[in-house]
């Protein structure tokens, strides 16, 4: 029983140690995990302000596109069969 007892807290103790590191807590001690960053993907963006979102509205037809482009994207869908 003392041992499952021990193996416990070290387990909880290691957790709550991952847990500080991940959270960038344990940066004060020069303990913290390499920050992520990717500086060069937003210098190579060509106009992203351009970008339109286009989804399926309730009814069904596209909205945000054109209403040509709407209308060529149904016109290309097969038709539904029933049987």
């Amino acid at each position: 029983m003392p041992m499952a007892r021990t193996l416990f807290l070290l387990l909880v103790l290691a957790n709550l140690g991952y847990f500080s590191w991940t959270q960038g807590w344990l940066a004060d001690i020069g303990m913290a995990p390499a920050r992520q960053t990717e500086p060069r993907r937003l210098s190579q963006q060509i106009r992203p302000e351009a970008l339109t979102i286009i989804g399926k509205s309730s009814d069904g037809s596209l909205s945000g596109a054109p209403a040509s482009a709407a209308r060529a994207t149904t016109a290309s869908e097969p038709a539904p069969t029933t049987r």
